[in-house]
């Protein structure tokens, strides 16, 4: 059946002309391939001005708010640290018990053993002492923006906007700032803590304060409430779980930024261990470490979670003082016991260093042994993948085949095979499918061809552009423009491009390969238990701690930043398929079953389709999990925004780092509307409610 063009196709037609004008003319016209230096805004200079003038005249308030904020920290960590450890993992356990059962209790006492086992016990407390503030801040913050937000609509679209850069922006970006402010020590780590981890507070509060149902307000309503007790006994109460789960995403955003902090805070705290044994090249050690914070996220989620979980639990009013304070009650009377008990045996007070034992030097010796044993295993998987993969994407078929990568040299006649090939593949998928699927293909394959870094910008911008207006609408269109054309004027552009090309690889390969486990875990229980913790560990392990195993096996360059990114990135995509594909509609699987349908026909003709909103939904994190991992990827060797933005920092230049963070969120703020509105343009069509 012969297909039919439509205006929407036809646009995208222009657009693969215009692109290929470009390309022809590049050579002639050196703007097209390089935007001009005496056209770019010199906004790092203006934004460094900006700065040294805010220092200048009001360095001594900011300061004055470190000196403040110290003495809580101090506090809390003397407070930690003088506690026996008993005491201390008496009470994780029973708050634990209390949110969840038995099972969560055993998990909490085997991570605090952990700690003691392996020496880290001082430090995790300083760790603790730090979130134990930076959390109850993120939390008040976040929920009186999330107020403010609810009740004007106005204020909402000015606190969303700001939530986006805050959670986009690359992390080192804005420590600079925080440290020509604030000054160096614990008080900066704290204060970046809230500033990444306020933002889900905020979404969740909107959300959750939305989410009370009419009935429920207007029973309030009818029994004389005023406005204040209809807020906080009627709207707050009802929204509970949902706020908890605020309370839960602000504690792990924390958490994540521990070693970070580490960096800028120089404190004992397990971030430092991370850190300073990962400057020593201490692969165990490292692991060690970082699995500490590993295990404290996990146990810090599943408190929060199953708090929130059992805050809509009904509570009958028969219940005596004991039944109804319990919890309280074995942890007042367990830990004045325990402390007791601790001042007669030592043991309970201070864990005996002869306890103490460290798997750091086997798992040094077992890394070593790898790296000696397979070195050309090794070196064949990362040139294949170098040459093969990353460097036709990077420079583009053109540039990357030649004797002494692909063994042979790009002739005329593979070109001309090369263009029938991708026109006849494009023809095919056009008649068979959609004209649409026909020009991916197409476009792809000239980006393939030439290379992402050697596309000029303007035909990559109106690319994006154009996909900006087809999937979110004109204001995405022209958003997507405007945003671009920062980083272009900016002259940031090929450095953007890098990082668009080494992220974009990892988060394809993550995409696919998580998906791909996802649905075999959502049709396998087994399979999804196994799943669960390694999904915990990667996504709770410190970024920086993923870097190391690469690293000792692959070295410094890009393919070991590929491989990391794709350890972190891959995380969502899994989780989301199998949570897409296990919340279908029960009336429709039903319904395919009884026509008779196979398993495969089940799969990819009803499950995947109905599943793909909330796939498309992973993809989205997956690429700002990406993007987060990429800043830490600038270490090992990449050359993008993120190496900027880690320059900026080094050499204390404000204004350039914060010009390449910008880009960075520019990037993810982009692929982040068009993900979120692809995924609800299809959940409309198929009239669904998945995400």
């Amino acid at each position: 059946m012969p297909f039919k063009l439509h205006r929407g196709d036809l646009h995208w037609l222009c657009v693969i002309g215009v692109m290929l004008v470009c390309l022809a003319l590049k050579n002639e016209w050196d703007w097209l391939a390089t935007y001009p230096e005496n056209w770019i805004l010199p906004l790092s200079d203006w934004l460094n001005a900006i700065m040294n003038w805010i220092v200048k005249y009001f360095g001594w308030f900011f300061l004055g708010i470190s000196w403040l904020l110290e003495w809580p920290i101090k506090a809390v960590r003397f407070a930690l640290n003088s506690l026996p450890w008993s005491v201390t993992t008496f009470l994780f356990c029973v708050v634990a018990w209390a949110a969840s059962g038995w099972k969560l209790a055993g998990f909490t006492l085997f991570s605090m053993l952990y700690m003691l086992v392996i020496g880290y016990w001082s430090e995790s407390m300083n760790t603790l002492s730090l979130v134990a503030i930076s959390v109850p801040l993120a939390i008040l913050v976040g929920f009186a923006f999330g107020v403010w937000g609810f009740f004007s609509d106005r204020a909402e679209r000015a606190i969303m906007p700001m939530l986006d850069v805050l959670q986009t922006v690359p992390s080192f970006a804005y420590l600079l700032p925080i440290l020509m402010l604030f000054g160096f020590g614990t008080v900066v780590g704290l204060i970046a803590s809230v500033l990444y981890s306020f933002p889900p507070m905020v979404r969740n509060t909107i959300v959750g304060l939305r989410g009370v149902s009419p009935e429920v307000i207007e029973s309030g309503l009818m029994s004389g409430a005023t406005p204040g007790q209809l807020f906080w006994q009627v709207r707050v109460p009802s929204s509970l779980r949902q706020l908890l789960l605020g309370v839960n995403q602000a504690t792990m955003a924390s958490l994540s930024m521990v070693i970070i902090a580490s960096i800028i805070g120089g404190t004992a705290d397990i971030g430092w261990e991370v850190l300073s044994t990962i400057r020593r090249a201490e692969f165990g050690e490292s692991l060690l470490a970082g699995m500490v914070i590993a295990l404290m996220a996990m146990v810090i989620d599943r408190i929060t979670a199953g708090l929130a979980a059992r805050s809509g639990d009904y509570d009958p009013e028969d219940k005596t003082f004991a039944q109804k304070h319990r919890s309280w009650i074995i942890a007042v009377l367990g830990a004045v016991l325990l402390f007791v008990l601790s001042q007669i045996i030592g043991a309970l007070n201070e864990w005996p260093r002869a306890w103490e034992y460290s798997p750091a030097r086997p798992m040094n010796d077992s890394l070593t042994y790898l790296v000696v044993n397979f070195r050309d295993q090794i070196e064949t998987i990362k040139k294949l993948a170098f040459f093969f993969v990353m460097l036709p994407a990077k420079i583009g078929l053109q540039g990357a085949v030649s004797p002494f990568t692909w063994g042979f040299e790009l002739m005329l006649a593979h070109k001309i095979a090369y263009a029938a090939g991708m026109a006849a593949l494009a023809g095919w998928a056009a008649y068979r499918g959609s004209v649409r699927s026909g020009i991916t293909i197409l476009i792809f394959a000239i980006l393939i061809y030439f290379g992402l870094t050697e596309v000029p910008w303007p035909a990559v911008m109106l690319i994006c552009a154009v996909a900006g207006w087809k999937i979110g609408g004109r204001v995405l269109g022209i958003g997507t423009a405007l945003g671009l054309g920062f980083i272009v004027v900016t002259g940031i552009w090929p450095e953007a491009m890098l990082s668009v090309y080494l992220c974009g690889i990892a988060v394809l390969i993550s995409f696919f390969a998580g998906t791909a486990i996802g649905i075999w875990a959502a049709h396998n229980d087994a399979v999804s238990a196994i799943v669960r913790p390694f999904n915990d560990t990667l996504q709770t392990m410190p970024l920086f701690v993923l870097l190391i195993p690469f690293v000792m096996v692959f070295k410094i360059g890009e393919f070991t930043a590929l491989l990391a990114i794709i350890a972190y990135a891959i995380v969502p995509a899994i989780r989301y398929a199998e949570h897409g594909l296990r919340s279908l509609p029960a009336n429709v699987i039903e319904a395919a079953t009884m026509i008779g349908a196979t398993n495969r026909q089940m799969l990819w003709q009803v499950k995947i389709p109905l599943a793909l909103p909330v796939m498309m939904l992973g993809l989205n994190q997956t690429i700002m999990y990406g993007i987060a991992m990429l800043v830490i990827a600038a270490l090992v060797g990449t050359n993008g925004l993120e190496q900027i933005v880690y320059i900026g920092l080094s050499d204390g230049d404000f204004g350039v780092g914060i010009t390449a963070g910008i880009g960075m969120a520019i990037i993810a703020i982009i692929t982040d509307r068009m993900t979120h509105a692809w995924s609800r343009r299809r959940q409309e069509e198929l009239g669904l409610n998945l995400g």
